[in-house]
């Protein structure tokens, strides 16, 4: 049922049955690397090219997840699926592999949590038994679109963020089990924010007031505080976005404690690694909701969890343009029950 203005309260608790999560080279060394189902030796992945790898990447992760719930392909109704490269090519052609009913999404890095809260509203209400939705992204092929190919060695500022390679991806349905598990409770679907930043190295700043907005708005229409949930998760802010994303929050009343406001771009990677201001891309909050998240809430660590997935809507031809940078914000709760 809708709750306030753009918030939705799940009545059957659809459930995250089972989950994919896969990860390059990079992720491997990564604080993480224990929740991931699979790394791969290589950024090419026995492909030709990095936007074919990409498409490995989804393939596999689906694959994983749908054997962890022992169901085939033919049994899902609906694949809700994103990414950065023009046209969602790799998110398009690995829908054409598994031949599961389709649905593109485009919301950047927040696509995860996009995917989440519709595959939820579809199972809630019974349009679907069981939806694979996620995200994905891969290094080399979103730098060579956004940026510079890897190859160039061009300096980033300390404002810039690492593109996460890797998907993560989840089955969402109706369970009949007593035993706590994830379950998508409510969500709340983000407004897009542009406060007239231009510069493609900083996200994270740019990304920051659709953050704050949607919490805001999540806490409005459910009539909550942050002491409700045990941990509130960002997606890809980063240092400079999860700092000013706290300020924001401040401003609009909600003190947040920093130790309960985590950021995925934060956690992926250790200290060694060389990411700037942390980590960004889809599959960043993809694989980090759905694999280290999960794992911990079934471990009891937390129990409820809100996962604030944000994703800045540039593209290389509104950048060439001169266009400032709008972004979004969707919130998704996830609770043992």
């Amino acid at each position: 049922m809708l709750q306030g203005s753009r918030s939705w309260m799940f009545a059957n608790q659809p459930a995250i049955l089972s989950t994919g999560v896969v990860g390059g080279p990079f992720e491997k060394k990564g604080r993480l690397k224990e929740d991931f189902d699979q790394f791969y030796d290589d950024l090419w992945m026995g492909q030709k090219t990095y936007e074919k790898a990409h498409r490995t990447l989804i393939e596999d992760a689906v694959q994983i997840a749908l054997e962890k719930n022992q169901i085939q392909a033919s049994d899902v109704q609906f694949f809700l699926a994103g990414d950065l490269i023009n046209q969602i090519t790799p998110s398009s052609f690995a829908a054409r592999t598994n031949a599961i009913p389709y649905f593109g999404l485009f919301g950047a890095c927040s696509t995860s949590m996009e995917g989440l809260a519709l595959s939820a509203f579809l199972v809630n209400y019974g349009g679907a038994n069981y939806v694979v939705t996620g995200a994905s992204s891969h290094n080399s092929a979103v730098e060579k679109q956004f940026r510079y190919p890897t190859e160039y060695g061009g300096q980033k500022p300390p404002t810039a963020q690492w593109t996460v390679t890797g998907a993560g991806f989840a089955v969402v349905g109706n369970s009949s089990s007593n035993e706590p598990q994830p379950r998508v409770t409510s969500a709340t679907i983000g407004k897009v924010n542009d406060l007239g930043l231009k510069d493609p190295f900083n996200m994270g700043g740019a990304m920051a007031p659709a953050a704050a907005d949607t919490i805001v708005g999540h806490f409005q229409d459910l009539d909550r505080d942050p002491s409700y949930y045990d941990l509130i998760l960002s997606g890809d802010l980063a240092k400079i976005g999860r700092a000013t994303t706290l300020d924001l929050l401040s401003q609009k009343g909600y003190n947040v404690p920093e130790e309960k406001f985590l950021d995925c771009g934060l956690l992926i990677y250790g200290e060694d690694q060389p990411v700037q201001s942390g980590a960004s891309g889809p599959a960043c909050s993809a694989t980090v909701t759905y694999g280290h998240i999960l794992n911990e809430m079934k471990k009891g660590t937390y129990n409820r969890v809100l996962m604030v997935a944000t994703g800045a809507l540039l593209s290389p031809l509104s950048f060439q343009q001169g266009d400032t940078i709008p972004c979004i914000a969707h919130a998704v709760s996830i609770e043992n029950k």
